[in-house]
């Protein structure tokens, strides 16, 4: 069953809570309870002290900037996002976690203006307020008409795939899980009884067998399969074996995509027997603008993916990335020395790929070896 390619959008992190929740038009409760920052609005200050001042309040569309019109060019046909917060008005703060990120859900006009086919929360940050507040955010994003995966009223909602209808009567099936190695709590893990995410204890054999048994009976020919998992450390390039053959499993068990997060910077990318592998996106939006120690993993630097897939198949024939830089909390343009870093980045980082072309600077055109 051949017919035209199918391309998905897919990208790290993107957390519009916390700072990126002040500088829109409605912020919430900015208090927080972190070890020395008890203010979101510091991380603001942070980004202008790094960047420059910028005007406030900022529209809806401001945080994506210049992704924006990428994706109205690429058309894609689907697009799905790690939505890492939530988006709720509870003050319930998660016991044990010294981070927290809320959105106000009246500004959720920044989430929908991006028009995601799929808002994944398997993560380490949609309970950040308690099970009020997942029902919260559960409840807003239906209420904007978006599709979520990974987190519901019970284990059966969360483990449940999102279902993107595409053309020919085909459809993509977004599967979204998360481990404990991203710092999700074990007790959020949802039961028969509870809400909660769907989470995976650890990359093994009898957990890909597991989750290529949900694949394989949910799977209809024509279909296409991501599997989106938030899982490993904030920083560092290394990636587990055990990570790698789970992955690698599932690919076998009909994934014909893995979508991996967690790690604040873009990681190994992989073709497996004519599949892609991405162990980690990197962040797209967040408030770390400013923020100091990691400088070398560039986390500045944020990677939209265009994957383009055959649809009888779901091999993989080409990847279009297209680099943005978070300034003054908005997106932009890369300049050509860090186009020229991230190239040599992606050389280091890519594994069964023809070498990496650039078109123009921050977008590197990438083929199936």
């Amino acid at each position: 069953m051949g017919g035209d390619l199918v391309t998905v959008f897919v990208c790290g992190d993107v957390m519009l809570g916390r700072g990126v929740d002040q500088v829109l038009p409605h912020p919430g409760d900015p208090a927080l309870r972190e070890s020395y920052v008890h203010d979101a609005g510091a991380y603001v200050e942070l980004a202008e002290a790094a960047n420059g001042p910028f005007g406030k309040p900022v529209d809806f569309a401001y945080p994506w900037g210049e992704a924006l019109p990428v994706l109205d060019a690429a058309a894609p046909a689907a697009r799905v996002i790690n939505l890492e917060t939530s988006v709720t008005r509870a003050d319930d703060f998660a016991a044990g976690k010294e981070v927290h990120y809320r959105m106000n859900p009246a500004n959720i006009p920044s989430l929908t203006v991006v028009r995601p086919d799929v808002c994944v929360l398997a993560n380490n940050h949609v309970l950040d307020f308690g099970r009020s507040g997942l029902d919260e955010t559960l409840g807003t994003l239906a209420g904007a008409g978006l599709r979520s995966a990974g987190a519901g009223a019970d284990a059966e909602q969360a483990a449940r795939p999102a279902v993107v209808p595409l053309d020919d009567g085909r459809r993509l099936l977004v599967f979204s899980f998360g481990m404990p190695s991203s710092g999700i709590p074990r007790s959020w893990a949802a039961t028969d009884d509870d809400s909660g995410v769907a989470l995976v204890a650890g990359p093994t054999q009898a957990a890909a067998a597991a989750l290529t048994a949900r694949v394989q009976q949910a799977k209809r020919p024509g279909d296409l399969v991501v599997a989106s998992v938030h899982w490993g450390p904030n920083w560092g390039y290394g990636i587990p074996r055990a990570d790698t053959a789970f992955a690698h499993l599932l690919l076998d068990g009909g994934v014909d995509l893995f979508h991996g997060h967690s790690a604040h910077h873009p990681r190994g990318l992989e073709v497996y027997r004519g599949k892609l592998l991405i162990h980690g996106c990197g962040d797209f939006i967040d408030d770390y603008e400013g923020i100091t120690g990691y400088e070398q993993y560039r986390d500045d630097l944020r990677l939209m993916y265009l994957v383009s897939l055959d649809p009888g198949t779901g091999r993989l024939h080409g990847l279009r990335i297209t680099a943005l830089q978070a300034w003054r909390m908005r997106l932009r343009h890369l300049s050509s020395q860090d186009s020229r870093w991230l190239r040599t980045r992606l050389d280091r980082i890519t594994t069964g790929f023809e070498p990496c072309v650039e078109a123009g600077a921050g977008t590197f055109l990438l083929g199936p070896a």
